[in-house]
């Protein structure tokens, strides 16, 4: 039987190591640019199996409209872009990549408080500019003595605490999802979402979008927290409202932001792009060579058990919320 698979963006898969796994059913591979409901809907009329990117919109729309799907493959970890309740009601089988880039989005998440903290970018461009000017960067605090507040203690999070260790901070977390203890093994206190705001000099995010987390950093949660504290987002832009985090940091009440993923991608013109005191880049905390060879031979290995009839190693609850 020849099985057709769609896939909907090559940036986050290897080629070379897409085609050896899925060479090992006898498969079509088609690539489609659709991103949204409609478009996809018409891309996977007749798909056996469909891989998506964080930006491709599974929606029941697009589940309804694929009667012959098996299986659809998220080529990363979050799900907040695959109606997951619907796939299974119809049959559907959801998978990711649950352990994809987890050094890579950590070291990110490390690598975008520096910069914020020590003014990387500032000092970047006022050098390239002719200066040579220590105060460009005023004023600037020391990494130790801080607390850093992790939202949300998943793997990446814990990751990212192992990797805060030896640098003389305090590290509290906010999972509603995780024992105290797994957040105590690695030295991080657990503390109310309220606590961590008021109490943390860097807050970064970890948490998945969902309907319990959207717009979760908002005008109100900004407000908590201290005037001159950093924001860093490694998890997903719809986590903060970017309105109100231009205004916090207009009106100093708060530090910086760094910001890897954002409410719409790409964002287009945004006044946050005008401020010294945000750092940003394009959704690539996931990205490393390694990583493209990991996400890759995970998911299409997933989809091909599925195919096969055999039970995934991967598979999406539709209970599923926090991770």
């Amino acid at each position: 039987m020849t099985y057709r698979i769609v896939v909907s963006d090559t940036k986050v898969m290897n080629r070379e190591t897409r085609a050896a796994v899925l060479n090992a059913v006898d498969a079509t591979v088609e690539t489609t640019g659709a991103k949204e409901p409609a478009a996809v809907a018409r891309a996977v009329e007749g798909a056996d199996a469909l891989i998506v990117d964080a930006g491709t919109q599974v929606t029941a729309e697009v589940i309804a409209a694929a009667d012959s799907l098996k299986v659809v493959g998220r080529a990363g970890i979050g799900v907040d872009n695959i109606d997951v309740r619907a796939a299974v009601a119809a049959g559907v089988t959801v998978v990711n990549v649950p352990e994809y880039s987890v050094e890579e989005v950590s070291t990110h998440a490390f690598a975008l408080m520096l910069a914020c903290l020590r003014k990387i970018p500032t000092f970047d461009r006022s050098v390239k500019r002719g200066e040579w000017e220590w105060a460009a960067g005023q004023p600037m605090h020391r990494l130790a003595g801080n607390t850093v507040g992790l939202v949300a203690f998943g793997k990446l999070a814990s990751r990212f605490a192992a990797k805060l260790r030896g640098f003389d901070v305090d590290v509290v977390a906010y999972d509603p999802y995780v024992p105290e203890y797994r957040m105590g093994d690695l030295g991080v206190e657990s503390v109310t979402f309220e606590t961590l705001l008021a109490d943390s000099d860097i807050v970064s995010l970890h948490a998945p979008l969902t309907d319990e987390t959207r717009g979760m950093v908002d005008a109100d949660a900004l407000d908590r927290m201290r005037e001159d504290a950093l924001l860093v987002n490694t998890a997903r832009g719809g986590l903060v409202d970017e309105t109100a985090l231009y205004d916090a940091l207009v009106s100093g009440s708060l530090g910086g932001a760094g910001l890897d993923v954002r409410e719409s991608e790409p964002p287009g013109e945004s006044a946050l792009h005008d401020l010294d005191s945000v750092v940003c880049s394009p959704h690539v905390a996931w990205y490393s060579e390694e990583s493209r060879v990991e996400l890759t031979q995970t998911v299409a290995e997933d989809v091909v058990r599925v195919l096969r009839g055999e039970e995934p190693e991967n598979p999406i609850d539709p209970e599923t919320g926090w991770f």
